[in-house]
């Protein structure tokens, strides 16, 4: 993963998640596969948020849930895909969209951040992407946790690049790297605990320099921004 990737095929900032762990079965069960090498959550029985860079340009797809591993799980096509409205690339934000499934899957949904007010912390990120920048993609789910990082800084790394305040929020060990998303991570989930110890999307694999550089953190669509309008389309295609 050489300059700024899509954590998809073209750029992306995590891979098979770098320096993380591997996921027990269930412990993450709102993650998914899709078939085009992107992850996504469950928000719905039959909606899939993920990242729009993912799907874009994309008539279908097919999502494997249930599972750590890819080789076992549930297998369910797309009915529709809906990107965000107003987006035109991940550098300048909006860059979510929603998979409908042909058929609702029986597996727990992962909610959405209520407020800014969980956009700051330690977070965990989870994926089948790369376990280290140029490596292949995972069989096995993975997770990392990665640490906040202040927008100002965000700007510093990806000054030519596009970073958007309101639109974009920033992980990883900026200074010492080792811990980050990778290629094939795009359109998972960034999650925390809430207050009631419930796990809460705040952030979806978007961008970024390499996988776990030292000084180019991760950058994800901020959740909070965008929650009432992927609510709102949740709704529709529920």
């Amino acid at each position: 993963m050489l300059g700024l990737v899509l954590a998809a095929s073209v750029a992306s900032p995590a891979a098979a998640v770098v320096g993380g762990d591997r996921a027990g079965q269930g412990q993450f069960p709102w993650v998914v596969r899709l078939s085009d090498g992107c992850d996504g959550s469950l928000v719905a029985p039959r909606v899939v948020l993920t990242a729009a860079h993912c799907v874009e340009g994309v008539s279908a797809v097919t999502v494997t849930a249930g599972t750590v591993n890819l080789r076992d799980g549930v297998s369910v096509a797309s009915s529709a895909i809906q990107l965000a409205p107003g987006y035109q690339g991940a550098t300048t934000g909006a860059d979510w969209a929603l998979v409908r499934l042909a058929q609702p899957l029986a597996l727990p949904v992962l909610a959405l951040t209520p407020s800014t007010a969980y956009d700051r912390g330690s977070f965990v990120v989870v994926g089948w992407g790369a376990a280290r920048e140029g490596g292949p993609q995972q069989r096995h789910l993975r997770w990392v946790r990665v640490p906040y990082v202040p927008d100002g800084s965000c700007h510093a790394a990806y000054a030519g690049d596009g970073y958007v305040d309101a639109a974009m929020i920033c992980a990883g060990d900026l200074a010492g790297g080792g811990v980050d998303a990778c290629q094939g991570d795009s359109g998972g989930p960034l999650v925390r605990r809430d207050a009631s110890g419930t796990w809460i999307e705040v952030g979806i694999v978007s961008f970024g320099y390499g996988c776990a550089r030292p000084g180019y953190p991760g950058v994800y669509t901020q959740v909070s921004t965008y929650a009432a309008q992927i609510t709102a389309a949740v709704d529709a295609l529920a």
